[in-house]
């Protein structure tokens, strides 16, 4: 089972932006849409930057400061972090352009929901404008979107890890490594021939659809990291002749 790429989950009628759109129609278009940001695009439809929940209401609250307050506020920010000047010119912005935080982040279609989903968790968001090798617009992905992956049944995953990624990749008799699955967290428990295996083994696993995380317990009976490519070839013949014998 190959795991699934962003192009097939997310959605390809997305509601954007241009730099100029006035601040008030951003606000329109979150509500109309039941969306809580969108991103912004030039004129070739690259995005430039995306506007969110929390960039509006950085204007809602300045908007809502008596002006003295915010007055004597704004005379300290040369004091202050470049985070901070940042989000108080945000404050007064008018346009998209001027409240949109940048640079975007951005995921490619052929991307794995996996690597999106780490990457939303990272980076502390909640969608991702999905971009083309030129870095045009192409959808967008939410959490919600990725979610759906991980409602994959423990045992449903733990036969894909076998087949998969044991018996298909590895080509190894499946009895060779114990696989358990909990809540989606992959355990592999065992010996494999080649230290060169084991990194393999583990990243197929965690890429693999409904995976959230790999527990390495695996061991290896010849380390092949210091070996020549030619050297690691013979190596692997004698290898496989040993895992045909099982």
């Amino acid at each position: 089972m190959k795991a699934t790429r962003i192009g097939a989950v997310m959605v390809r009628d997305v509601v954007t932006a241009d730099r100029g759109t006035p601040f008030k129609e951003v606000v329109r278009r979150l509500g109309d849409h039941r969306i809580s940001g969108l991103p912004v695009i030039d004129e070739d439809d690259k995005v430039i930057g995306v506007v969110s929940e929390t960039d509006l209401m950085l204007h809602q609250a300045r908007t809502s400061e008596p002006d003295g307050t915010f007055s004597a506020w704004a005379s300290r920010l040369r004091k202050l972090s470049r985070g901070v000047r940042r989000n108080a010119a945000k404050s007064r912005a008018r346009t998209a352009g001027g409240v949109m935080s940048t640079p975007a982040v951005t995921v490619r279609a052929d991307a794995t929901v996996t690597e999106a989903a780490r990457l939303m968790a990272e980076r502390g968001i909640e969608r991702l404008p999905v971009v083309d090798e030129e870095g045009r617009l192409a959808g967008i992905v939410t959490r919600r979107d990725l979610l759906q992956v991980f409602l994959r049944t423990d045992e449903e995953i733990e036969r894909d890890v076998r087949q998969e990624v044991l018996v298909n990749t590895l080509w190894l008799a499946p009895q060779i490594i114990e696989t358990t699955v909990e809540d989606g967290v992959v355990t592999l428990t065992g010996q494999l021939e080649r230290r060169s295996d084991i990194p393999v083994a583990l990243g197929m696993t965690s890429r693999m659809d409904g995976v959230v995380a790999v527990v390495d317990h695996l061991s290896y009976r010849i380390d092949d990291s210091h070996l020549r490519p030619a050297e690691q070839a013979a190596l692997h013949g004698v290898a496989d002749d040993w895992i045909r014998r099982l």
